[in-house]
């Protein structure tokens, strides 16, 4: 017999479904992507979390015409499922195939495009204002995870929201937990409406009572869950923040009862203004493994495993924490992401020392200036993509006062099945732009550790160090014993063309060179380590016995590297490899940095092509 899921081909079929048939279909859901996320790699814990909330927004709205935005959007892997995207589920995070996100063109379902965390509400507002001034009548939702909800731009969206006076709701998703543990003031106002005793006791004696009561139990508990705000809000908790930016508090919730659930967002549906309701879930829900290690399983890289080695995040956070014991001064900071930027350790041996400023990129840049300028050795690690949030930080606070920060760009280059919103291909067209920065890319490891025990001890403005994801590559040649800013390293000396690699491009530099010495041709392979200041004049004495440069990073060409050093070699045969002015998709790692010539065939077929050799 055909499951429940498998015979969900729209938003339509699970209103239609009777309760129980839900009921099996949200555990029908749960396994399935319990079943192929584990095959393919992704997203699982934030996505096991909200099946019961995706059942019940989709037996309430229709999204083919309602407009329902997901917050960050890696929770939406029982949406994909159940509007439409069934049959290629499997695909997900493939190369061709599902996006990890919500998409726009992917389906009609998917109104809003997001990646990035906090965007939700203000999105969602522009939609509800937009359907105000066109005169149409359909409902519009945000979805937003209480980690989200520490960002700025969330509460600019709710102050915006609350003085509009608009139908449109909220559905804040409160687990407790983002991708590692919330903090700051927020996550103690979630958690106090959430474990305030008074009301739950108060709720669960009118929860008994209406259950005894023959015939009309089930429909007076519905009922009590819906009074449950208004007891809250005047008995116990006569003020949250919530109230004060003129929007309606219901809840909290219990996000996996999902006949109460779809019974509140039904009652929901029907009010008029702002309206927030507070579901509470457990990420990870329904999987044992991903209940206990929420942080392990937020995502997972699939059946393929990993190759053992060190990686970039690793050996970073253990130099940071290493140095830190014999230096009072240096500090950590990150945004919501002490796992994924390697500072764990370094929380946990220097707990004191060590700031986690929740999902504000902006903030912590700032925050860091000012440490600084308090004298303190503050060290940034924020992803490449999530520093983007910080540019006028960068610009402002830290390089035009000189700020002495240093800012670990992590995931910097193409970051594979994650796609456009994490690509972090911008970070040194940024650097490069704003007066007093420099940049480093180590090529390895090695060079990595090298650059933070150089630059660190004396660190007199803003430095940024990008290196990517995932593990070092071959190791080509030893770190320099100079890591000056401007200075270089030539990897391999060639007398017919000139590779200039940036970071782990100098692994496929090498490689190119190879292929090409196999033909005659010898190629050398210079390493810059600094894009900014750039070892200009290194390379100029290079490019004048040569007959080509080519120039190789990962990142934007519009604005990057070899873009600048090409306006230096005038007169001179140059070739830039880079991202071109494109998003690239989501994919295959290696299989994207072909595509745009930035693997070792790629290379050395500029090289061929722009020395004209035969």
């Amino acid at each position: 017999m055909d499951s429940i899921l498998d015979r969900i081909c729209g938003p339509g079929d699970v209103a239609a479904l009777s309760q129980s048939e839900k009921d099996l279909l949200a555990r029908e859901v749960r396994q399935r992507i319990i079943d192929v996320v584990c095959c393919t790699g992704g997203h699982l814990a934030s996505s096991l979390g909200v099946v019961e909330l995706t059942v019940a927004l989709l037996s309430v709205y229709n999204p083919e015409v309602d407009r329902i935005i997901w917050d960050v959007g890696h929770q939406t892997y029982p949406w994909k499922l159940l509007t439409g995207r069934r049959n290629r589920f499997h695909t997900v995070r493939q190369a061709g195939g599902l996006s990890g996100f919500p998409k726009r063109d992917e389906s009609v379902c998917d109104c809003f495009g997001t990646g990035h965390s906090s965007t939700s509400i203000s999105a969602a507002l522009g939609f509800a204002m937009a359907r105000d001034l066109r005169g149409e009548h359909h409902r519009v939702l945000a979805v937003i995870g209480d980690g989200s909800m520490t960002a700025g731009l969330a509460f600019e969206g709710l102050n915006n929201l609350g003085q509009a006076h608009t139908d449109m709701t909220v559905i804040l998703n409160d687990n407790r937990m983002s991708i590692s543990p919330n903090v700051g003031a927020i996550s103690r106002h979630f958690m106090k409406l959430i474990t305030d005793p008074r009301y739950n006791r108060l709720k669960d004696e009118v929860w008994n009572t209406l259950g005894k009561v023959p015939t009309v139990g089930n429909t007076m508990r519905r009922a009590a869950g819906y009074a449950g705000a208004a007891v809250k809000k005047t008995i116990v908790n006569p003020v949250n923040v919530f109230d004060e930016f003129g929007v309606r508090y219901i809840g909290p919730v219990d996000g996996h009862d999902l006949p109460l659930l779809t019974a509140v967002l039904a009652r929901v549906k029907e009010l008029h203004g702002p309206v927030l309701v507070h579901v509470v879930t457990k990420k990870g829900k329904g999987y044992e493994p991903a209940e206990c290690e929420p942080v392990d399983f937020h995502g997972i890289s699939g059946a393929s495993g990993a190759t053992p080695g060190q990686s970039f995040t690793s050996v970073f956070g253990g130099v940071l924490t290493d140095m830190a014991r014999s230096d009072r001064s240096l500090v950590a900071i990150t945004a919501a992401m002490p796992d994924g930027t390697g500072l764990s350790c370094f929380a946990a041996a220097h707990p004191d020392r060590f700031f986690d400023v929740g999902i504000a990129e902006q903030h912590a840049v700032t925050f860091a200036c000012g440490l600084a300028f308090g004298g303190l050795k503050p060290v940034v690690a924020i992803y490449s993509s999530f520093f983007q949030r910080s540019f006028d930080q960068l610009v402002h606070d830290a390089a035009l006062q000189n700020a002495p920060v240093l800012f670990a760009l992590d995931r910097a280059g193409i970051v594979g099945a994650d796609g456009p919103t994490h690509h972090g291909v911008h970070d040194i067209a940024m650097f490069r732009q704003v007066p007093g920065t420099a940049l480093a890319a180590p090529r390895d490891c090695g060079v990595l550790e090298a650059l933070l025990r150089g630059v660190l001890p004396g660190l007199s403005g803003p430095v940024g160090i990008r290196y990517p994801r995932g593990l070092e590559p071959e190791r080509v040649a030893p770190p320099p014993g100079d890591v000056t800013p401007g200075r270089g390293q030539l990897i391999r000396p060639g007398t017919d063309a000139l590779i200039v690699a940036v970071g782990v491009m100098v692994t496929q530099a090498v490689r190119a060179s190879d292929i090409l010495a196999a033909r005659g041709i010898s190629v050398g392979v210079y390493d810059p380590i600094w894009l900014k200041p750039a070892p200009t004049e290194e390379i100029l004495a290079l490019a004048r016995n040569v007959r080509c440069v080519v120039t190789a990073e990962e990142g934007c060409l519009a604005g990057g590297f070899g873009e600048g050093l090409k306006a230096s070699l005038s007169g001179t045969r140059v070739a830039c490899l880079g991202i071109p002015d494109d998003f690239q998709p989501h994919g295959n790692h290696m299989s994207i940095l072909a595509k745009v010539g930035l693997d070792a065939e790629g290379m050395a077929t500029a090289v061929m092509e722009t020395g004209e050799f035969r």
